[in-house]
């Protein structure tokens, strides 16, 4: 699943910006985001393991952010922040060789009581993501979506 290398003589000042590309990318995205969802729909996220490194994320997160609160809607420009885009890129650089895509742009909510949307996500790469819904998922912030989904489930039945 790994990215082949860029080529060596690779210039991104001169490269197309080509709009194929780009819908590619943006249909990946939202597709990750909309199977996500359907799982916790499915899944009770306290019960979900999201990578077989669950336990070492949550650990290392706890560690490294001890003030990170998962329940708190996420300050993205502290996140982004010089200091925040440091320790972030610090954090998953450990895990470049032991997760696939690690840095693979991917959305984020940044309030887990919240549903996906245009205002209420966040743009991070893919190891930001892990740590934060693994956290979410450990604490049973997660789980409000499995039982309305099965509410609504059983009020169609």
């Amino acid at each position: 699943m790994s990215q082949p290398p860029v080529p060596a003589n690779f210039n991104a000042e001169e490269a197309d910006n080509l709009e194929d590309i780009e819908k590619q990318f943006a249909v990946k995205v939202v597709q990750h985001m909309q199977t996500y969802w359907s799982i916790l729909e499915r899944v009770k996220g306290s019960s979900l393991r999201l990578t077989r490194l669950d336990d070492e994320i949550y650990e290392h997160l706890k560690k490294d952010f001890p003030e990170f609160d998962p329940a708190e809607t996420i300050d993205e420009d502290k996140m982004k922040s010089k200091e925040g885009k440091e320790r972030w890129r610090n954090f998953m650089m450990a895990y470049e060789k032991k997760v696939d895509d690690y840095n693979f742009g991917t959305m984020l909510r940044a309030n887990p009581k919240w549903e996906y949307g245009k205002d209420e996500t966040i743009f991070v790469p893919r190891m930001q993501f892990y740590a934060v819904e693994i956290a979410r998922n450990r604490l049973g912030l997660n789980d409000w979506i499995y039982e309305q989904a099965q509410k609504e489930k059983a009020s169609k039945s």
